[in-house]
């Protein structure tokens, strides 16, 4: 089965809501609310791409999408409904504009128009933040970032709100559209010696 405009991805777990806590397995969220978005799951498999829609995207790319792919709510009567993606319990129709970026080779590549930040910690030891508020470390870019000279390792700044939170491989990223991307301060080792 194939969609037309649409890419069928499956996943194994709706929520990454589990942890390891001396090998017991601890459940960090067990509520489905406005604020469950933080333990939904937003990695993905290519099950089949959409037929009319011309993307880099190939069967068995994993994939990171939009939150809402996986996640369930409650409607206002009060009963648990599940996105509009779904298909079956793993499976899902995502249109293009809910994903971010694919991974082949064992290597994430952002889609155009986006791109994939790590915060930098605050060094202020008086300061009530842990990170830096609108830089952080560009770690997966796209080819619009790349014409602009704008690489990987770089610390760069964005617009206010612009952060989309998502964990990477154990590592906390924030998405950011590529237009939101404001100033390119350089290296990291450069932008340190600045602040």
């Amino acid at each position: 089965m194939r969609s037309i405009h649409n890419y069928i991805i499956s996943t194994n777990n709706r929520y990454n809501n589990i942890t390891k806590v001396e090998n017991k397995q601890l459940i960090l969220n067990t509520e489905v609310t406005e604020r469950d978005y933080m333990f939904v799951n937003r990695i993905g498999k290519v099950e089949e791409t959409p037929i009319e829609y011309n993307s880099p995207i190939k069967k068995g790319d994993d994939v990171i999408v939009h939150h809402n792919v996986f996640r369930r709510w409650y409607d206002v009567r009060g009963n648990e409904k599940n996105s509009t993606s779904f298909i079956n319990e793993n499976t899902y129709f995502v249109s293009p504009d809910q994903v971010f970026a694919y991974k082949r080779n064992n290597k994430w590549i952002s889609l155009p128009g986006f791109c994939f930040v790590k915060p930098i910690n605050n060094k202020d030891k008086w300061g009530s933040i842990s990170t830096r508020n609108l830089v952080g470390e560009l770690i997966y870019t796209n080819s619009h970032l790349d014409s602009l000279e704008v690489s990987i390792g770089d610390v760069i700044g964005f617009k206010p709100e612009s952060e989309y939170e998502f964990t990477i491989e154990d590592q906390k990223l924030y998405r950011i559209l590529s237009n939101h991307v404001t100033i390119n301060y350089g290296s990291k080792k450069t932008y340190n010696r600045c602040v």
